[in-house]
């Protein structure tokens, strides 16, 4: 079942659930395959592999460690990297602390008209129609994908820093007075 679970997680594209994991291992219980995602994660670590499985975007995926992100980059430049302006990184933040959001209430934060960017980001995958707001007009209501949980290595929208701390990382990042 463990070396299943590895080859499965190798060819995937993306997260796989428990769920998903189980439907091709129809005899094991969801505790069987954490257990062998979690003895695949120890062997890895005992050879000091490169690799680890990861819980991110609500599934499980394998991926390499943190460590050797340059140099993948340095190989993959292009592919891996998703350029976004101010407006666009100011607009996914409120999509994805505000989620469930409409257009206007979007706008209203911003100050700014909004629909080129939330259709910029759309057309990246980082984020998505997800209904109708039940008020005057129907206004459509947006959401992050499970590609902006993969993108920023989150295993869900509530692994986001809070607030609060990135109150706190920015006034460590301040230039002291006078240096402005």
């Amino acid at each position: 079942m463990k070396k299943t679970i590895e080859a499965l997680l190798f060819v995937s594209q993306g997260p796989l659930t428990i769920d998903g994991i189980q439907k091709v291992l129809e005899q094991s219980t969801p505790e069987e395959i954490l257990a062998a995602i979690n003895e695949l994660n120890s062997e890895y670590s005992e050879r000091q592999s490169p690799i680890e499985i990861i819980e991110i975007a609500g599934g499980w995926q394998m991926a390499t460690k943190k460590e050797y992100a340059p140099f993948i980059k340095k190989m993959y430049k292009k592919e891996t990297t998703i350029k976004l302006s101010n407006s666009a990184m100011e607009t996914l933040a409120i999509i994805a602390y505000k989620q469930p959001v409409t257009r206007g209430e979007m706008e209203q934060i911003r100050g700014v008209e909004s629909s080129g960017v939330v259709r910029t980001l759309i057309e990246k995958n980082l984020v998505r129609i997800c209904g109708k707001k039940d008020t005057v007009g129907n206004p459509v209501l947006y959401g992050t994908t499970q590609q902006f949980l993969i993108y920023f290595g989150l295993k869900s929208a509530d692994d986001l820093p809070s607030l609060e701390e990135i109150a706190i990382e920015e006034e460590g990042n301040e230039l002291p007075e006078g240096e402005n």
